[in-house]
């Protein structure tokens, strides 16, 4: 069964190949060296309760459950989920991974336990199918979730990632350095402590929509700054967040991996494993998109989202 390999430009097909089809199945300056007030940390044996928003639609189709990438949050993907709402009549959800936005932290971080995450909230909201969406390492944690709970998963969309090793494509280590060693002083207005923050991370992360992204992180408490995404827990799990696990199973369901023409993140040296774990997988590029996608393309994005389910 081979891969369907796409490049679409104002909805044309530029180029591919047929594969048959599949079965669907003011004071001192404070470090970052702790986590934020409201932040609650839990056992690293049991799943932890993720924070999500729902956006309700009026269908009774299958809902949409949306995954963040790392150093993301849920509401990544609010504009995005807005306008499915409106398009699709689904209800989709967006949700904060552990260690993210508003969750709990944990010392682990591993794609087998942000699966168990996942699939703990669906069982609580009485959810027994949906269509993941996931960018980035959300997207790692939506193959694992179908690889280990294909019952689970109708579709399953992967933007801009693969299941293969992609440490050497990103600059990580760096961003986790640069935010670990900013000092914001206290009680100072949000704006101020923000571009203290930006001109401390500039040495370390030159591009400007980076530090953008990196800065949703900064919150406040009682006057103190703090970074919300658990760092130690990224900063040692690094490497498993770069890989990928070895499951030894196979997803059937309809697949669409969609990436950025202008990205490296999903490259033709990826497509055997792609083909090998997700044999119905359709391969897709938006041109002039970057890694992240939803924020460079996002008609284009949530226009690849709605043929994939039409499809």
């Amino acid at each position: 069964m081979s891969v369907l390999h796409r490049v679409f430009q104002t909805g044309v097909l530029l180029c591919g190949r047929w594969r048959g089809p599949c079965r669907p199945a003011a004071a001192a300056a404070a470090p970052f060296m702790r986590a934020p007030p409201g932040a609650r940390a839990s056992s690293s044996a049991s799943p932890v309760n993720l924070t999500y928003d729902v956006f309700d639609g009026k269908g009774e189709s299958t809902p949409l459950v949306f995954l963040h990438g790392l150093f993301g949050s849920k509401s990544n993907f609010h504009s995005i989920a807005k306008s499915l709402v409106q398009r699709t009549g689904r209800k989709v959800l967006t949700i904060d991974a552990r260690n993210h936005g508003t969750s709990p932290h944990n010392p682990l971080l591993t794609y087998e336990a942000m699966a168990s995450d996942l699939t703990h909230l669906l069982t609580k909201l009485h959810i027994d199918k949906c269509v993941l969406i996931g960018h980035s390492m959300g997207g790692k944690v939506a193959m694992t979730t179908a690889l280990t709970q294909p019952d689970l998963v109708e579709r399953l969309v992967v933007v801009d990632i693969s299941p293969a090793q992609t440490t050497t494509r990103t600059n990580f280590r760096s961003y986790i350095n640069a935010m670990q060693s900013v000092t914001v002083s206290s009680a100072l207005p949000r704006s101020t402590a923000r571009r203290m923050a930006e001109d401390q991370l500039r040495k370390q992360v030159k591009e400007h929509s980076v530090r953008q992204f990196l800065l949703t992180n900064l919150v406040e408490s009682n006057g103190q700054y703090s970074w919300r995404v658990n760092l130690a827990a990224i900063s040692s799990h690094l490497d498993d967040i770069m890989s990928f696990p070895n499951l030894g199973t196979i997803y059937n369901g309809p697949t669409l991996f969609l990436g950025g023409a202008s990205s490296a993140y999903i490259s033709s040296e990826d497509y055997p494993e792609i083909e090998r774990l997700f044999p119905c997988a359709d391969i897709q590029y938006i041109p002039d998109a970057s890694h992240w996608i939803h924020a460079d393309k996002p008609l284009d994005f949530i226009s690849s989202i709605i043929s994939f389910l039409q499809s």
